[in-house]
């Protein structure tokens, strides 16, 4: 049976080598930042003097420069924000939470290129600062 003062000096020895491993690489010719950046890249700006209780944006048309509709909260306040496929309803799809200063946040998945929509806000109370938001399609 080993001594404690030999295992301590094993495990010692071993953690430097678990902490490098071999770190973690995307595919080769994989551009992750590069296909982020072309999604986001042609936001669009929604901007309401007060908050009040919520808005409409749009109407906008799905790209193929994002699978999903995102939104991104620019305001000093919680929101929530919905999408409305206005050619197939009125109704919002379901509501997703985008906190204070939020990056982006997916508020559609796997939407279809060509589908128009609109984003709805709904605040929890009334807000006496603007809502400033900004939707990548």
């Amino acid at each position: 049976m080993a001594s404690p003062v030999v295992r301590l000096l094993a495990t010692t020895a071993a953690l430097p080598l678990l902490a490098l491993g071999s770190p973690a690489q995307a595919a080769p010719g994989a551009n992750l930042f590069a296909s982020a950046t072309t999604c986001y890249g042609g936001a669009t700006r929604s901007y309401f003097t007060t908050g009040a209780w919520g808005g409409e944006a749009g109407t906008y048309r799905t790209t193929t420069r994002c699978r999903d509709i995102n939104v991104r909260n620019a305001s000093a306040f919680g929101t929530q924000a919905c999408v409305v496929f206005v050619d197939k309803t009125n109704a919002c799809n379901y509501l997703t939470y985008l906190p204070a200063n939020s990056g982006y946040i997916t508020v559609a998945t796997n939407v279809r290129d060509g589908a128009n929509f609109r984003i709805r806000f709904e605040n929890l109370r009334y807000e006496y600062e603007p809502l400033i938001a900004y939707h990548a399609f």
